[in-house]
Parts: structure tokens; C-alpha cells; sequence
């Protein structure tokens, strides 16, 4: 089963709520406002749904995700939840091979409420839960965050992070994706290992873009004190999009390819690896694709 975990679509009932809304983030016809960054011209071809279908018709699987950029889950509930419904009601209608990940609101949490969304799920079309890596970054956020990954964790289904909002700096095009981005990711990795893996041993998770290569950092980690050295914790995934086989041979040398799963994060990135004439990453590739998705996505498997 080929899987690609890392999607983003915006759906005619989700664009239609966005353009409903006054205030950032909202869309005027498909010029993209949000709030301490310029006006952003999104493509519609980008987000339909039946080109997308086509340029994945070699998948089995496909998840779209709620865009964390924009903020949403950061809104407050009376605002997020119109956007969510609408996203999760078209999700819900997507076409194979697409699947979903469900969104909640984290400035009031509601676990009731993600529990009915997850249980009444009619062809199981959802197949956990992202959370903005913005809301998970310190003791704090995993604590607030909890009773929602305890909903997870009861139905063995994983939790998927994103990067969230990016604050406004001067810079190029590529800042917000190359800095904001990976330090928030770096930051969720290490705080789920040291606050949310004490509270939620069997809980899966997957970190987008290889978790901002935060394993890497592990030796300075060990260095300062840190503990766990040759441990590897078989309920993290890292999710590849944005980066090549270099970044992906880095993190395999540390953590080893059964935490790697395939993303591409379209239409924003294409997956760049691997060298497709190179028969020993052909192997990796499909190791990524095809038998790390099954470990993440399954609901038998738990982390040791």
C-alpha cells in the first residue's frame, strides 16, 4: 500500500467558509489574508480536487490535512469550529485515494467533540489527528493538549504534527518554511519526548518534515545531560516532505528507516527523493511508502 501522509486541499465547502469570514485568515476570491503576512494569490488548480486525483493516481493513499499555517486551530472555538466542520465535511466526501487527518480547535479543547468526530466517521475516512506544532512546543501546550491524545490513544489512532503559524519577519520568500518552520518542529519533537511520552506511552505520532532534523541533535542532547542514548522509541514517525535522500540518510543513520514515512506536502513541495535510476534507494523508497505507513496508520500496533 502506497501512502503519501502529507497533503493539503482546500475543498469547495472550506474555501467557501474562508471566504465567508471578515477577518484574517479569510479568503477574498482566492487571494489568501492573513494576519502580519501580505496577501497570498493561491492557484485554483492548486486545490481541485480532480487534477489533484490524477497527479496521485499512483497512490493508494493520499491524506489531506487542515493548513495549520493559517491559524485556525489557534482561533477561538465559535470561530474554528465553521472551518473544521466545513473541512472535515468535505474530507469526508474526497474521492480515492484521498484520506484525512481531523482538526480541533487548541485554545479550548474538546475531547468530547474530537471523539464524535473520530467515531462517526462512516468509511473510516480519517485516520487520526493533526495538531500545529505551535501548540505542542513546552509542558505547557502537551498538558492542555492532553485529553485529546487520550482520545487517540484509546482508539490506537496517531497523531500527526504540523508546523502552525509562522510570526511576520522581513525576509525571502523561503524564511517562513526554512526557519519558523523547523523551530517549531524541533521543538515538538523534544518536548513530546521529555512532557508527552510520560503521559501517552502508546500513543503514535508523526512529526512533518523529519521533525526539523531534530534527531540530529541528539549527541548535543546527551551532551547537556540529556538521557536515552541507542533507544529508539518505535511509536515516532518522521515524515519526509521537503527533503532529500541526504537529510533522509542522516536521520536513518540515527534513528533507522522504520521511523521514515513518505509525505510530499503538495502543492507547496513535490517529494525530491529518491533517485528513482539508484536501485538501493528504490529499496528505501519503498520501505517509506509502503511499510512504514502500515506501522503509523495501523489501529493493532502499539509503541513498545
Amino acid at each position: 500500500m502506497s501512502v503519501d501522509v502529507h497533503q493539503h486541499l482546500w475543498t469547495p465547502s472550506f474555501v467557501d467558509a474562508l471566504r465567508r469570514r471578515s477577518r484574517p485568515p479569510y479568503l477574498d476570491g482566492w487571494t489568501l489574508v492573513l494576519d502580519g503576512e501580505p496577501p497570498y494569490e493561491a492557484d485554483p488548480a492548486d486545490h481541485d480536487v480532480e487534477i489533484r486525483r490524477e497527479r496521485n493516481a499512483h497512490l493508494d493513499l493520499a491524506l489531506v490535512s487542515l493548513s495549520s499555517p493559517l491559524g485556525i486551530e489557534h482561533l477561538p472555538p465559535e470561530e474554528a469550529w465553521p472551518l473544521i466542520d466545513a473541512y472535515h465535511a468535505d474530507a469526508r466526501a474526497l474521492p480515492e485515494p484521498f484520506g484525512a487527518w481531523a482538526a480541533v480547535p487548541v485554545t479550548d479543547p474538546d475531547p468530547v467533540r474530537l471523539a464524535h468526530v473520530l467515531d462517526h466517521d462512516p468509511g473510516g475516512r480519517l485516520a487520526g489527528l493533526q495538531l500545529p506544532a505551535t501548540a505542542l512546543g513546552d509542558a505547557t501546550g502537551l498538558a492542555l493538549a492532553a485529553p485529546l491524545l487520550d482520545v487517540l490513544e484509546e482508539r490506537g489512532l496517531p497523531l500527526f504534527v504540523h508546523p502552525g503559524p509562522a510570526a511576520a519577519a522581513p525576509g525571502p520568500a523561503w524564511w517562513a518554511a526554512v526557519v519558523p518552520y523547523v523551530q517549531q518542529m524541533h521543538a515538538a519533537w523534544y518536548a513530546f519526548e521529555a512532557f508527552g511520552r510520560p503521559r501517552h506511552p502508546r500513543l503514535k505520532v508523526c512529526f512533518a518534515l523529519l521533525a526539523g532534523l531534530a534527531p540530529l541533535h541528539r549527541e548535543r542532547q546527551l551532551s547537556r545531560g540529556g538521557t536515552g542514548r541507542g533507544l529508539v522509541d518505535s511509536g515516532l514517525f518522521l515524515e519526509t516532505s521537503s527533503y532529500g535522500p541526504r537529510a533522509a540518510d542522516a536521520v536513518i543513520r540515527e534513528l533507522g528507516i522504520d521511523v521514515l514515512v513518505a509525505g510530499s506536502d503538495q502543492p507547496y513541495a513535490e517529494s525530491v527523493w529518491p533517485d528513482a535510476a539508484d536501485p538501493a534507494q528504490r529499496a528505501v523508497d519503498h520501505a517509506v511508502r509502503v511499510a512504514n505507513p502500515g506501522r503509523l496508520l495501523s489501529r493493532k500496533e502499539s509503541p513498545s
